[in-house]
C-alpha cells in the first residue's frame, strides 16, 4: 500500500516562500519516448504539447506539466534517492472520476485510496514511475503527523488510517451522462505535488524550509517522513527515507527524475528565494530556470511566472 501523510498545521519558517508558490513541470528520463507518450495521452488524458528529437512535453493545453527525455537503454535503479511519485491534481472529483473511469475501462491496474482530505489513485507507468491522480476533498476531514505519529480524522470525528480503499462507486457518481472518457484532461489540471526519496528526512526538511523557504507541514525522523509547502497547502513536496537511511542517488542517465519545478508568482519573490539559495550553494542558470540539487541530489528548477 502506498503511504501518504499530510498535515494542515502551518509551522512557518522565518523566511517563508511566497504563499502563491506552486509546482510546475516534472522532467523525467525515459528509455522509450514513443511508448511513454502513448501511455500518458491514451491512459492518463494528457495532451502532447510538443516533440523535438529525443524530447517531448505533455500537459493539459496550457503550460507543460510533464517533460520526457529519451535515453535508450536507461535503467531504473531501486534503493536510490529520487522521485517516489509525482501527483496530478484535477480541479474537482468529477474530473478525477473521469480519469479513473478511463483506467477502469482499459483494465489498467491502479490503487484507489481515500486520504480523507483528498481522493486519489496510484498507478505505475510502463517504465515503473509511480503517478498519483487526485482531487481535493477537505470537507471530508484531515490527516497528517501529530505527536510523532500518523493520524487521520473524518469531519464527523471518526478516526481513520488515511489510507483506506476509496469508495469508487461514490466517486463515479460525480460523472454526468455526457462525460466522454476519450476527451483530454481539463486545462485546470496541474502538478499538485511531488514526493521524493531522500537520504535523510531531517536534513531534507531543513533544506526545503531554511534554504527554499517552504513551511514544515509535519515531519518526523522516527516515521522517516516530512511534508513541506507554501501558503498552508497540505504539501507541495513530500519527503521520505523509507528505502533506507543514507541511500545514494541513481547514476547519471538512469530512468526517473531529472528535475521538478517550483514556480514563484513574480520576479520579486523569485529574487528573494534565489538570493537565499546563492548564499548556501552553487547554482546553474538554465533556459528552464535556476537549477540546483537538494542534499539527496534531486534536481530542482526555480522560476517565476
Amino acid at each position: 500500500m502506498k503511504q501518504h501523510v499530510l498535515n494542515t498545521t502551518v509551522a512557518a519558517t522565518r523566511q517563508s516562500i511566497h504563499p502563491a508558490t506552486r509546482m510546475g513541470t516534472v522532467s523525467l528520463t525515459v528509455s522509450n519516448l514513443d511508448n511513454q507518450i502513448e501511455f500518458y495521452q491514451t491512459l492518463l488524458g494528457f495532451i502532447l504539447h510538443w516533440r523535438k528529437g529525443n524530447r517531448a512535453a505533455l500537459g493539459a493545453g496550457q503550460e507543460d506539466l510533464l517533460e520526457l527525455v529519451e535515453q535508450p537503454g536507461a535503467q531504473r535503479y531501486p534503493q536510490t534517492t529520487g522521485l517516489y511519485h509525482f501527483a496530478v491534481l484535477f480541479p474537482n472529483q468529477r474530473e478525477l472520476a473521469r480519469a479513473m473511469a478511463r483506467l477502469f475501462r482499459a483494465r489498467f491496474e491502479s490503487y484507489p485510496t481515500d486520504h480523507i482530505m483528498t481522493k486519489t489513485t496510484y498507478l505505475d507507468d510502463p517504465e515503473g514511475q509511480t503517478v498519483e491522480l487526485y482531487a481535493e476533498s477537505p470537507e471530508d476531514g484531515t490527516m497528517g503527523i501529530q505527536n510523532d505519529g500518523f493520524f487521520a480524522r473524518r469531519a464527523d470525528g471518526r478516526l481513520s488510517d488515511g489510507r483506506e480503499p476509496l469508495d469508487v462507486e461514490a466517486l463515479l457518481s460525480h460523472l454526468l451522462p455526457n462525460d466522454r472518457l476519450d476527451q483530454p484532461n481539463p486545462p485546470e489540471t496541474k502538478i499538485g505535488h511531488v514526493h521524493l526519496y531522500v537520504r535523510d528526512v531531517t536534513e531534507a526538511v531543513d533544506f526545503y524550509t531554511r534554504v527554499i523557504g517552504f513551511d514544515d507541514m509535519g515531519s518526523s525522523a522516527r516515521l522517516q517522513a516530512g511534508f513541506v509547502s507554501a501558503g498552508g497547502y497540505h504539501h507541495h513536496v513530500g519527503l521520505n527515507s523509507w528505502i533506507g537511511h543514507g541511500r545514494p542517488p541513481a547514476p547519471e542517465g538512469a530512468m526517473g527524475l531529472r528535475y521538478f519545478t517550483i514556480i514563484l508568482p513574480d520576479r520579486s519573490s523569485y529574487n528573494e528565494v534565489a538570493q537565499r539559495i546563492r548564499k548556501e550553494m552553487a547554482v546553474q542558470e538554465t533556459e528552464e530556470g535556476l537549477f540546483i540539487c537538494d542534499p539527496s541530489q534531486n534536481g530542482i528548477v526555480i522560476k517565476h511566472v
